[in-house]
């Protein structure tokens, strides 16, 4: 193929080199003078041979500026194209739904769709992923209705350890005494932002600053002995005796301050009598393990069975029993009633007994009664100051409710007539578990 190339270039090289010359010819011999006139000569018309070469030429210049015409293999290729990518994107949307759909299942499946907390500022209802950008946004837009009290709540909730919180509040406590006792003194209503002990234990504390400016300081920039260039102070004005009772007052305000924790919704939901009353499945909210440790952990359940099997001592029982305790934030507890209805309620893992009697007398309709729960093994809860996990009762348990037999023996022989156990609302919302 090399060979053909090269013979078909010297063929054409050969055509264009002009006519040839014989050997024998004089190489003496002069090419006839050419005269050096100034008169043009008179352009002769194109013949009809070059019009239409022109015309050619013209035509391709003008076709490789303008889009080729589509031909019928053409149309044909695009219109494929368009129908695989429409495929593309119903499988695509199909996909999704599916998706959606097997979530909504999963949901349905769970025994609770999730855990949920009430935002104490604004009473908004958030799922568990939402809830401390809900409580940051609801703090600082307070900053416009009451600085103090937001730069407040900014110190003791947005800064996790409380021992640092501690020390700043008990220097910023002692800036306001200082001023306090000393009201004409300006050394006192002037603190060096630079300052070591600020800035260690009081600027790095968020909110702290904040705080500052509500009280009414300013930063200004001021002239420092022995230095050419000015530092930042936050500098307060000369307070007057009223002023002053002011400061004390935010001083305490700031030294009571709580976090602001959003509120655990115990999504009280009510059943008909169900022979499933025992049976429970819970979404991953109630986990506090990853996704690959709950996969790890239902590998490790067939392991359960053989060491619930071997002798072992108290401690290792009790070993195990916390490390199960561990796994899980929360509890989904469901109470047998006596009319046969179960009531059903979320909580902390931690929450103390004394919680739970008070969100089952909450949804009871004589909720003046006393009444006792009963666990899992006829274990009676008793104890209220006992947390709901040292009582084995997480991750899930039911209960079952008992009336004090005293009381209702009193108030049959009264005459008394036996009312529904459960307020009306939530009688009217019965829903079945399957």
């Amino acid at each position: 193929m090399k060979k053909f190339f090269d013979d078909f270039k010297k063929e054409i090289k050969f055509k264009t080199a002009g006519p040839g010359k014989k050997l024998t010819e004089e190489s003496s011999a002069k090419a006839p003078a050419v005269q050096t006139v100034n008169q043009t000569k008179p352009r002769s018309a194109p013949n009809e041979g070059a019009q239409r070469a022109g015309a050619a030429a013209l035509a391709r210049i003008e076709q490789q500026h303008k889009p080729r015409p589509q031909t019928s293999q053409d149309a044909i290729r695009n219109q494929v194209k368009r129908e695989l990518e429409a495929e593309a994107a119903m499988e695509h949307r199909n996909a999704d739904v599916e998706a959606s759909n097997d979530a909504v299942k999963a949901a349905e499946s769970f025994s609770v769709s999730g855990v949920y907390f009430i935002c104490p500022l604004t009473g908004e209802m958030l799922k568990k992923s939402e809830r401390e950008s809900c409580i940051k946004e609801a703090i600082l837009l307070r900053f416009s209705e009451n600085p103090v009290e937001a730069s407040v709540m900014m110190i003791h909730t947005f800064n996790k350890d409380k021992e640092k919180v501690k020390v700043a509040v008990d220097i910023i406590s002692k800036y306001i005494d200082n001023i306090c006792k000393n009201p004409t003194e300006e050394k006192y209503r002037k603190i060096k932002v630079s300052n070591k002990i600020f800035q260690e234990k009081v600027s790095v504390i968020e909110g702290s600053r904040e705080f500052l400016q509500a009280l009414g300081f300013e930063s200004v920039a001021l002239p420092v002995d022995g230095q050419e260039d000015t530092e930042e102070f936050f500098v307060l004005a000369e307070q007057d005796a009223a002023a002053l009772e002011q400061l004390k007052e935010k001083k305490e305000q700031l030294q009571n301050g709580q976090p602001v924790r959003a509120k655990l919704d115990h999504q009280v939901q009510a059943f008909r009598p169900s022979q499933h009353a025992a049976r429970f499945d819970l979404p991953p909210d109630f986990y506090n393990l990853t996704a690959e440790e709950l996969k790890r952990e239902q590998q490790m359940k067939s392991e359960v069975v053989e060491r619930n099997a071997m002798l072992r001592t108290k401690a290792m029982r009790e070993k195990d029993e916390q490390r199960e305790r561990r796994k899980y934030n929360y509890a989904l507890l469901r109470v047998r009633l006596p009319d046969g209805n179960i009531l059903q309620g979320t909580f902390f893992a931690w929450d103390k007994v004394a919680v739970l009697y008070q969100f089952v007398r909450d949804s009871l309709e004589n909720g003046w009664q006393p009444f006792e729960l009963i666990g899992p093994g006829s274990q009676k809860l008793k104890d209220e100051d006992v947390a709901i996990n040292e009582c084995n009762l997480v991750p899930t348990a039911l209960l079952t409710f008992s009336w004090d037999a005293a009381v209702q023996a009193d108030i049959a022989a009264a005459g008394g007539q036996s009312n529904p156990v459960l307020k009306p609302e939530l009688l009217k919302n019965l829903k079945i578990l399957s």
